[in-house]
């Protein structure tokens, strides 16, 4: 395969540097896990499911959820890593992306295997301040928020809805002791602050996917089992495979609005909550 030129990282025929895909290989209906490991438990809730590639951290699949095209790729763990995946994908013609991870909740009254739903989130990243300043907010697209919710009720599952903290690091960056118990004075007292402003979680990817969704003009939303709760520190890893199903019924709820869109010749904005 010959590399076209050096600033594009393309390969011919579109062929993706990192995620190994060119233009067609997967549908425009993304969900990003982290864990290349939660690729087999996404793609255990759909019909059917094709392993396109896996190159270093991005694992990629398509298949079928109740009749509707999809697709999953992991990006690792961290903002730099989804920024890959994301320009890449875009770049072969994905416009939906939903995040599909895990976190730990920093508010009261979440419990592991509970799900929350991002609606915009804290920019404790680096990368995205690559593509916009600082003031600029990290929200989540509303249709496919409303999706998320929608999927998450119609599932039966329980769920919370609110802001999010996405932080490039996993230890000092959420208050967590590193090694000889290392913390800088700066980041001490940083979960009570959060709290103070009813944050509900720390995760590691949500911030870069939203913002750059935005800039492209692409939509994204962000669904994350809980793993952990700081508050009364304890761990369980469990919820995994019901976010996974809310998110690929999430898809196939964006799917029908956007039929339902193109036939009635409505705009991008338009759901069918708005008729009266």
């Amino acid at each position: 395969m010959k590399r076209t030129r050096a600033d594009k990282v393309v390969f011919e025929g579109g062929l993706q540097y990192h995620i190994q895909l060119k233009p067609g290989d997967i549908p425009p209906y993304v969900l990003l896990p982290g864990d290349p490991k939660r690729i087999d438990i996404i793609k255990s809730v759909w019909d059917e499911s094709k392993e396109l590639a896996y190159y270093r951290q991005y694992r990629s699949v398509r298949g079928k959820y109740k009749g509707v095209e999809i697709g999953a790729v992991s990006t690792g763990i961290g903002c730099p890593a989804l920024e890959i995946a994301v320009v890449e994908l875009a770049n072969i013609g994905v416009h939906t992306f939903i995040r599909v991870g895990s976190t730990g909740a920093i508010q009261p009254g979440i419990e592991p295997g509970d799900l929350i739903i991002t609606t915009a989130a804290v920019r404790l990243d680096g990368m995205s301040k690559n593509y916009a300043p600082i003031e600029y907010p990290a929200v989540a697209s509303l249709d496919v928020t409303l999706a998320l919710i929608k999927a998450a009720e119609d599932l039966g599952y329980r769920y919370h809805v609110g802001i999010t903290v996405s932080a490039d690091s996993f230890y000092a960056g959420q208050e967590r002791p590193s090694y000889k118990d290392y913390l800088p004075d700066w980041n001490k007292g940083l979960i009570e602050r959060l709290q103070k402003l009813k944050v509900l979680n720390f995760e590691m990817e949500a911030s870069g996917l939203l913002v750059l969704a935005s800039v492209f003009g692409l939509r994204a939303g962000v669904i994350n089992a809980v793993f952990a709760n700081r508050v009364t520190n304890v761990f369980e890893k469990k919820g995994e495979k019901e976010a996974a199903k809310v998110a690929s019924e999430a898809v196939k709820i964006l799917r029908e609005w956007d039929e339902e869109r193109e036939r009635r010749g409505k705009n991008e904005f338009w759901i069918p909550i708005l008729e009266k």
